[in-house]
């Protein structure tokens, strides 16, 4: 790849990532409720979930998609179900003391990297990656468009955790930490009309 078109992918990378969706409405509520250091897993999560997922896509997973066509639909239906269920649990997360609770559990690794596979942000973005940068699905060009993304992700995530830790001592009080809850739940319900009504 040569240098232009890599610069190209790194500013793709980091404006497709620093942008608010799903992820990061998620990350931006975790790190007001449970802090920075509670939502580094979660962080891993989407920076590694997502590249290994642009990495699979670049090498023909999404040929298996297009071989049976219902599957574009359950995919996006099934994102659909899994952000309200994560709305509902922002919605309802208590106050970071209470964090050790079942319920104010923050996201971890496993989840957020699964999680990736029902954004339907992180589709568009692993499609147009590699539509744009690795149309050819050359193994290298694959791993590397992978790579830049994961390297891009884990700060331009980060920068939404932090952002919500920010905001813990004004959150301090219940009323505000819940209206915050609430209002980062509709925000993740929000991003979900473009996929609703394409």
């Amino acid at each position: 790849m040569d240098q232009h078109l890599l610069l190209g992918l790194i500013a793709f990378a980091f404006v497709s990532s620093i942008t608010p969706g799903p992820n990061n409405m998620m990350l931006m509520a975790s790190g007001a409720n449970f802090g920075v250091r509670r939502t580094v897993p979660h962080m891993l999560g989407v920076a590694l979930g997502f590249g290994l997922m642009v990495a699979l896509v670049g090498i023909g997973l999404i040929g298996l998609f297009d071989l049976w066509p219902p599957s574009h639909a359950i995919i996006k239906w099934t994102g659909v179900a899994y952000m309200i269920w994560l709305a509902v649990k922002i919605a309802r997360a208590g106050p970071p003391v209470a964090a050790a609770s079942a319920r104010g559990r923050p996201l971890g690794f496993f989840q957020a990297a699964a999680f990736q596979w029902v954004n339907p942000k992180a589709w568009t973005m692993a499609l147009g990656a590699i539509a744009a940068y690795a149309p050819g699905h050359d193994l290298g060009a694959v791993l590397l468009v992978a790579g830049v993304f994961a390297v891009i992700n884990l700060p331009s995530v980060g920068t939404w955790a932090v952002l919500g830790q920010g905001l813990r001592g004004w959150l301090g009080d219940p009323k505000r930490l819940r209206l915050f809850n609430y209002g980062m739940a509709v925000l993740l319900l929000a991003s979900l009309w473009p996929v609703v009504i394409g």
